[in-house]
């Protein structure tokens, strides 16, 4: 499979990878061939990229970091959760979190366990969803990456299941800011930026209220805008008064939000999301969580089109997990044309480096 930008498709070209609805439901199918009307649709809902076959790449494997099964039970319980609570009278809140804590406390020991168990270094670009309500897929994802990276962390079992749990609350106050605001696709007036930050307290205020989830938890969703030189919000903490878990949620927050497919807004791909994190990271992220990120995603996903240093361009095929930014790439041309193709293993040719990737 080759990862491709969506507006670059051509009529004909096969669908490498299921897309899905924001319920778990298959939209397309992998295998079927992408019409004109099928690859517009795919632009106007703000898909980006999306994996076609290949004949020169066929047998790279992208797998999905975590199930099918589980990101199905997680949406769906988070769907269930945060509509509970967005139609219930504030009294009640209480008693729908204790109804469904059972199955989100399931769901992150079995999300831990997928993501320790990931072969390789992880991406999310394989899981594309078309969806309503940004909200569920982004939540699960920055579960999944700030579990990736308190791993990388060593924290313990205990401290990655508040972790994951607070990574999943982490905007549930988002329930109560008006959807207009929420999905607004221009830039928000100060007034609107304002409710808009208020997601913070209002997530706060609803989990410290709530005898099931811990005060770290209601922290999460406290401070995860927070940042160590100060300039974060609700209340402007710097550096360590900024709980561990919501410097974790921080990062992870803000590479899903930038790598992301919107209507409105151009995914980034994990090199350029990674980029940005780095030119943030002296002054708003700890350097330490930002590098333990690094070492977890994969910066050049399976599939994606580069450039060596060196002139040689090529398709990566494999991470290498503990180097996740030199992965191993199949050369298919230099700089007298096309080769025979023949794998290199960037962890070990330390020479050259990527310099540039291709989605046309």
């Amino acid at each position: 499979m080759r990862l491709v930008a969506t507006a670059t498709i051509h009529p004909g070209e096969v669908l490498g990878q299921t897309i899905y609805r924001d319920n778990g439901t298959i939209l397309l199918h992998n295998g079927i061939p992408l019409t004109e009307r099928l690859i517009n649709r795919l632009v106007e809902q703000g898909i980006s990229y999306v994996y076609i076959e290949d004949e020169a790449t066929k047998d790279i494997v992208v797998q999905p970091v975590i199930s099918e099964k589980l990101r199905h039970d997680a949406t769906s319980s988070m769907m269930r959760l945060f509509s509970s609570i967005r139609d219930s009278k504030l009294k009640t809140n209480s008693f729908v979190l204790d109804e469904e804590s059972t199955n989100l406390t399931d769901i992150i020991n079995r999300m831990m366990d997928e993501v320790n168990g990931h072969e390789e270094s992880i991406t999310l670009l394989t899981d594309i969803y078309l969806t309503d309500d940004y909200i569920f897929q982004h939540s699960l994802n920055v579960a999944i990456y700030s579990l990736a990276i308190g791993s990388q962390l060593k924290l313990n079992a205990k401290e990655l299941a508040e972790l994951g749990t607070g990574a999943i609350l982490h905007d549930i106050g988002k329930v109560f800011i008006n959807p207009d605001i929420l999905q607004k696709p221009e830039r928000l007036t100060d007034e609107e930026f304002s409710i808009m930050k208020s997601h913070t307290t209002k997530g706060y205020d609803l989990l410290r209220n709530n005898h099931t989830y811990s005060s770290v938890v209601a922290h999460c969703a406290y401070q995860h805008h927070e940042r160590i030189n100060g300039s974060g919000y609700p209340r402007g903490l710097k550096g360590e008064d900024i709980h561990l878990y919501a410097q974790i949620i921080g990062v992870a927050d803000v590479f899903d939000a930038v790598t992301s497919n919107r209507v409105y807004r151009k995914a980034l791909l994990p090199h350029e999301g990674l980029e940005l994190l780095y030119s943030s990271a002296v002054n708003q992220f700890n350097i330490p969580i930002v590098e333990a990120f690094k070492n977890s995603v994969a910066v050049y996903p399976n599939g994606i089109s580069v450039e060596l240093s060196d002139k040689r361009k090529g398709v990566v095929v494999s991470q290498n997990k503990h180097t996740c930014d030199r992965p191993n790439i199949r050369i298919l041309r230099d700089v007298n044309g096309d080769v025979e193709p023949y794998t290199v293993d960037l962890s070990i040719e330390l020479n050259v480096v990527i310099i540039d990737c291709d989605l046309a």
